[in-house]
């Protein structure tokens, strides 16, 4: 019986969707539940598994091909029993995916050597030095042989010294130089054209402002084992902040608020973005109705969304929405940044290292844990006044977060 391998459905929010590297080849076993492929998409990636055990018959979509909701990509002839996974071929005449018919395979003897990975370049180069390639052992990507090989092997054979191919240096030498171009994945496609269109599209200003720490540091000295013991979580400086913005949002919601053409679209709710970064790029999880979450709620949240997002576990609704955006560039030594508003939204907040620096305090000057914080904000809605003061409000909390307890 055959069954049918297709793409799941997609959100209405994602503009493509690309196929990745497929782990299993036409006539080979796959068991029901095993990956087959990845799906990229510009927001997160998908894996597709086998949805019954038996033989990958066809391949409709190859790497890099765009496909859509639904759409077939591969199909299987399901068997209630079949070989071990171990067993790459069902048989020796696979059946032809486009003809229906049987293909003979003539087979190579099993003691004919394999030909070496070469460029032109190296197989001319090698020519003219009446070098045997198949000789050589080649020290580039996948056993190819590149430049430097040949060019060691020719000054090994002259000193008659070296015994061996020397390994190739660890840079190219200046008289090589090549380029290796890479395709944007679909993530760093969909990240650029959202940061162009909101620099483009949106009047956007940053406000500063630094803060003193040194009581959040205190709190979480003096808490943290017993924080621990309670909730199996860290008490970080994210979940201070987020309350400190939460707080800030509810005395000025225009900063929770988005553009929709010439209206203003308040939200009575407080979805969190927080921005995570992964190899594939910065994606921004949303913390759901945030202001009704305690610290070791938040905490756990975001501890989730970095763990998931490092194994590719993050899904297109946890990426769905947002009112409000949070981007800790601190973790990265960031000292000072202008975060890009993440549209439709009006403000995003960003955070920074925490650094002891000189500063007066009660007519004396001392060593202070401080810390910057940015405010970027789209001045088609959000006036000066109001930003200053929202980062005012967070500041002020920050530096004594009694207030979130006492709501003052």
């Amino acid at each position: 019986m055959k069954v049918d391998v297709t793409v799941p459905e997609l959100a209405e929010s994602i503009t493509e969707a690309v196929i990745g590297e497929w782990l299993k080849e036409p006539g080979e076993i796959v068991d029901a539940g095993e990956q087959l492929v990845d799906i990229e998409t510009d927001k997160v990636i998908l894996e597709i598994t086998a949805p019954a055990s038996g033989e990958l018959i066809s391949i409709n979509k190859r790497k890099n091909e765009q496909v859509q909701s639904n759409e077939i990509i591969a199909v299987i002839n399901a068997v209630k029993q079949v070989a071990p996974a171990s067993a790459k071929k069902l048989h020796q005449a696979p059946v032809d995916e486009f003809s229906g018919t049987e293909k003979i395979t003539l087979l190579k003897p099993a003691t004919e050597p394999a030909v070496p990975k070469t460029s032109p370049a190296v197989r001319k180069l090698a020519a003219e030095n009446n070098v045997n390639i198949e000789n050589l052992r080649g020290t580039g990507k996948d056993g190819r042989i590149i430049k430097q090989d040949i060019k060691a092997y020719i000054e090994a054979s002259a000193s008659d010294v070296a015994t061996e191919i020397p390994p190739t240096p660890q840079f190219e030498t200046r008289g090589i130089r090549e380029d290796k171009r890479v395709p944007m994945t679909g993530l760093r496609k969909s990240i650029a054209k959202r940061l162009v269109s909101s620099q483009q599209e949106s009047a956007m200003l940053t406000t500063f402002n630094e803060v003193n720490v040194q009581n959040v540091v205190d709190l979480r000295q003096r808490y943290q084992e017993s924080f621990m013991a309670a909730h199996a979580v860290k008490l970080g400086f994210m979940s201070f902040c987020v309350k400190a913005t939460l707080a800030a949002l509810q005395e000025f919601p225009v900063l929770n608020a988005s553009v929709e053409g010439d209206n203003i679209v308040y939200h009575d709710y407080f979805d969190i973005g927080i921005a995570v970064s992964t190899p594939r790029g910065l994606i921004v999880p949303i913390i759901r109705d945030a202001d009704s979450l305690s610290f070791a709620d938040i905490e756990k949240s975001i501890g989730d969304f970095a763990l998931r997002a490092r194994e590719n576990k993050i899904t297109i609704e946890d990426l769905t929405g947002g009112t409000f955006t949070i981007t800790n560039g601190g973790v990265f030594g960031s000292m000072l940044s202008t975060p890009i508003v993440n549209p439709p939204q009006s403000a995003i907040l960003g955070m920074h290292s925490i650094q002891d620096r000189p500063i007066a305090k009660s007519g004396q000057v001392i060593i202070a844990p401080m810390m910057y914080l940015a405010l970027s904000y789209d001045h088609r809605i959000i006036d000066g006044k109001e930003a200053v003061q929202f980062l005012v409000h967070v500041k002020n909390i920050i530096e004594d977060p009694t207030q979130l307890l006492l709501q003052v």
